[in-house]
């Protein structure tokens, strides 16, 4: 049996949430809203250019609007920029009317996705050392979701199999 939850896909920048949701939505035809490019298309500028000209708690603070505005959704597949849900009001807004989904990877397979990203503002300046606290830090929040699939030994399509299977039978 089909759930009426929102699927909510967190996890670190470059994990796959906005890949895995765009697939996974036209898998079973739900809307597909990545919360980045939400933001970005309010503000009309990509998010370097918002932390660069208003700085990181403007973005937190529209960040904030954005995802619990998209969570009151019903049926849609809905991807958290990598800090969303360290916010307590939007991890509370998930718990209500979304099953959420980790997707975890070892840090050294995120660190090598993001490290010197320019697309990637809070980590374009930070070592190596840096990411993995970061990782560790967010890791903390992360594991407060309903599901966490591990993703290192999959490819996409067993990524999307594992919440199919755990989303269809709620």
């Amino acid at each position: 049996m089909k759930s009426n939850k929102n699927i909510v896909l967190i996890g670190m920048m470059g994990s796959g949430k906005s890949s895995i949701g765009k697939i996974l939505s036209k898998k079973i035809n739900l809307t597909f809203v990545d919360i980045d490019r939400e933001i970005e298309e309010f503000e009309d500028l990509k998010i370097s250019e918002i932390f660069k000209k208003y700085g990181e708690n403007y973005f937190r603070k529209i960040e904030e609007k954005i995802c619990l505005k998209f969570l009151r959704l019903e049926n849609s597949i809905i991807s958290l920029g990598g800090g969303s849900f360290i916010n307590a009001s939007i991890r509370k807004m998930c718990e209500r009317n979304s099953l959420s989904f980790w997707l975890n990877w070892k840090n050294e397979t995120i660190i090598k996705r993001i490290y010197k990203s320019k697309k990637r503002p809070l980590v374009m300046k930070l070592t190596k050392i840096q990411i993995n606290c970061l990782i560790k830090e967010r890791s903390k929040f992360y594991s407060l979701s309903n599901h966490r699939i591990d993703c290192d030994k999959l490819d996409k399509v067993e990524i999307i199999n594992k919440i199919l299977d755990i989303y269809e039978n709620k």
